[in-house]
């Protein structure tokens, strides 16, 4: 059997991880010794600490944890578990929030897929979710506009309870920061991995307040857009940004000429408009390409230090 390590981000939550960690713990028993639940204390204020304490003295190495001094976010929370995780021999991460609202006794469903040959497998909330309305709503329009944008196959993104391999895990570090963690799936997904979805049962959160806003559905449409400039032009820049000078070179020379040839038939040009955005137009194009040219020497020196470096250890 795998190793199997259970990533837990928990800010404040005390009363849940006394509940749900033996749930986790629970699961992991027909797997071997080397499994564990570790949980990430994302600068909890509350005595999670203490909590903690007692959950690894009842268990011993299957729950451990590590702890940011301060509250840095779910994505950096994550990405320090799945390292943690990865350091320790994990074959299969799997990820789940401390707030009980996921069940645990659903993992074997998520691992069969696993062991079927998918790479990522998200538990999929498709039936009633308990959520307020604007958590609810605001999801819905976000997997809508992440389906679109990503062609990524799925219903619920935004889940947190995954599983998936270490491979997978490790190809994710670098992209876990900020709200990130959101697209684990399309990243994986644009990253060449299986991904696929089973169907989970969602319970109302055992203890405490949730800490959604909707401000975090503007963010993490901006964090959309990030993500997909980045599978798509990270290694060729230049295709957005030349493309995007050049439509403005284009444009701006066409007013220019415009304007130009009505000078030369003695109509005054010096006071229009056009002609302020015939040379704003030019310049701003010009610039935009000359950038994606220096973005493009950018990638380039990089490539070619992983290339040198590639070869060193060859």
């Amino acid at each position: 059997m795998p190793a199997i390590w259970i990533v837990v981000p928990a800010l404040n939550e005390a009363e849940n991880l006394a509940d749900v960690i033996p749930q986790m713990v629970a699961q992991l028993t027909p797997h071997n010794s080397g499994s564990a639940v570790l949980i990430v204390d994302d600068g909890s204020r509350d005595n999670t600490a203490s909590v903690i304490n007692d959950l690894s003295t009842t268990y011993g190495e299957t729950v451990q944890s590590i702890r940011h001094r301060a509250n840095e976010g779910k994505s950096a929370a994550l990405r320090d578990g799945f390292t943690y995780a990865l350091d320790r021999g994990a074959q299969v991460i799997v990820m789940m929030d401390a707030d009980g609202q996921d069940n645990a006794t659903e993992l074997p469903s998520l691992l069969a897929h696993i062991n079927a040959g998918s790479d990522l497998v998200t538990g999929a909330r498709t039936g009633h979710r308990h959520d307020p309305f604007i958590k609810r709503t605001t999801s819905l329009l976000y997997n809508g506009a992440t389906r679109l944008l990503s062609h990524a196959p799925g219903t619920d993104f935004n889940s947190g309870y995954k599983a998936m391999r270490a491979d997978v895990a490790l190809d994710l570090l670098p992209y876990l920061y900020g709200e990130m963690h959101r697209y684990i799936t399309p990243i994986a997904y644009w990253r060449g991995f299986l991904v696929d979805e089973v169907n989970t049962t969602h319970f109302p959160r055992l203890h405490g307040k949730s800490k959604y806003g909707p401000a975090r559905f503007w963010r993490g449409f901006v964090d959309l857009m990030t993500i997909r400039f980045l599978m798509k032009y990270s290694t060729q820049p230049s295709h957005l940004f030349t493309g995007i000078g050049g439509i403005g070179i284009v444009a701006g020379a066409a007013i220019l000429i415009y304007l130009f040839i009505d000078w030369i038939q003695r109509n005054a040009i010096g006071d229009r408009p056009l002609l302020l955005l015939g040379v704003l137009l030019f310049i701003a194009g010009l610039q935009l390409l000359i950038f994606g040219l220096l973005a493009e020497l950018v990638v380039h020196n990089q490539q070619r230090t992983i290339a040198t470096h590639l070869h060193r250890d060859m």
